[in-house]
């Protein structure tokens, strides 16, 4: 897994519409980013995650942030779960989880007693250089805007 003080590796993977999106292209655009890894879409942890991350979205884009949604789930299902919802962000296609193992997000994963592999759910923040100024591991699903804010908020002292 990545920590603190890394460069983010560089990705290019397709959006919800089908556009290719990479990390170098929003970062010449001066922004940071949070790249918020979750398992899978319309779940009850991961929809409480975007519903979170949708509520915050306007403040944080103020703040000069792109939220950026990683998970192993189709275009189309991306597409869909960002109507239901009303996400104002782009959910990226990461099918083969070369994103996720490029940032140790992919691995052995324990519900109900079955071990399988799967999305860890995990988010960085990307600054504006390339290098991920925070990992957040343990994520509050209901909450993540509030965890994300209190974090910049420390920052900003």
């Amino acid at each position: 897994m990545l920590k603190t003080g890394d460069k983010a590796p560089d990705f290019a993977a397709q959006d919800q519409d089908g556009k290719v999106v990479s990390l170098a292209d929003v970062l010449a655009g001066g922004k940071s980013v949070i790249l918020y890894f979750y398992p899978k879409d319309n779940t009850p942890g991961c929809t409480a995650e975007a519903c979170s991350l949708r509520d915050g979205y306007s403040e944080l884009s103020k703040k000069g942030f792109v939220v950026l949604g990683v998970s192993a789930d189709s275009a189309a299902s991306h597409a869909k779960f960002i109507e239901k919802y009303g996400l104002p962000f782009t959910l990226l296609v990461d099918a083969d989880h070369r994103i996720a193992e490029a940032y140790g997000t992919w691995g052995e994963k324990k519900f109900m007693g079955r071990t399988y592999m799967g999305m860890i759910r995990t988010t960085f923040i990307i600054g504006t250089d390339g290098v991920i100024a925070q990992v957040f591991d343990k994520v509050k699903t209901k909450d993540h805007f509030g965890q994300i804010l209190e974090w910049y908020e420390s920052e900003k002292q």
